[in-house]
């Protein structure tokens, strides 16, 4: 039997992962498994329960997850993620919401419950992944990983631009210093960090845009896949 087609793309946020996965799994006929909607699902979770940060109590938020229910459809271009059957899509992707994300990934239960259901969705049919860690410690086997990354200032105006289209605009200053923050955050963690090694192939999405990034990693994958 033919192994499902696994392709890892990790980085930092606002490098353009998700755009570019989404294009890729489109094009390569695998599901979008966006593994960072999963944390932020998480994190509101965890705000709405009242858990602030920094975070004083991780087993409360270790036992919060996994009393989730945290689904991934596919609704047109794009992912709808559903929080105990209740569509969180937008609320999610609240600047506040990175931070948490950020705050509940680098608890390690937590982490060990979204692993077991990021290997569930991909066992069957495959899948492109992008996150973190997905080649370091989700599916460190798979050989197509890339590490997506951009300048911090470029990755920033990304971000500013995709919250004024969203209708909750933050001054460019404040979006670059909250990724700042979070690159910190994500590189520090003691649980897996946000890392690469020679394993990967390092593409730098600073000068091209989603469907040019795409183009390469595709025509990567599908040389080594045959």
């Amino acid at each position: 039997m033919t192994r499902p087609v696994i392709v890892a793309i990790d980085g930092p946020s606002g490098a353009g992962k998700s755009t570019v996965a989404k294009t890729l799994a489109e094009r390569l006929g695998v599901p979008y498994i966006d593994t960072g909607a999963m944390y932020r699902a998480v994190g509101l979770a965890a705000r709405e329960a009242g858990i602030r940060l920094p975070i004083r109590d991780p087993e409360s938020v270790a036992r919060l997850a996994e009393s989730l229910s945290i689904r991934l459809e596919t609704a047109g271009p794009g992912v709808r993620v559903l929080l105990n059957g209740r569509d969180v899509t937008s609320l999610i992707r609240e600047p506040e919401i990175s931070l948490y994300a950020s705050a509940v990934s680098a608890i390690p239960a937590v982490r060990r419950r979204m692993v077991e259901e990021q290997r569930r969705l991909a066992a069957e049919s495959g899948g492109v992944m992008e996150g973190r860690d997905i080649g370091t410690k989700v599916f460190p086997d798979t050989p197509h990983k890339f590490f997506l990354t951009a300048s911090p200032e470029i990755r920033a105006r990304r971000r500013a631009a995709e919250l004024e289209v969203r209708g909750t605009p933050q001054p460019y200053g404040a979006v670059l210093e909250e990724m700042e923050k979070r690159d910190r955050a994500d590189q520090t963690r003691s649980d897996s960090p946000l890392s690469h090694d020679e394993t990967y192939v390092i593409v730098d999405s600073s000068d091209r845009d989603a469907r040019e990034v795409a183009d390469e990693i595709e025509r990567r994958v599908r040389a080594r896949a045959g």
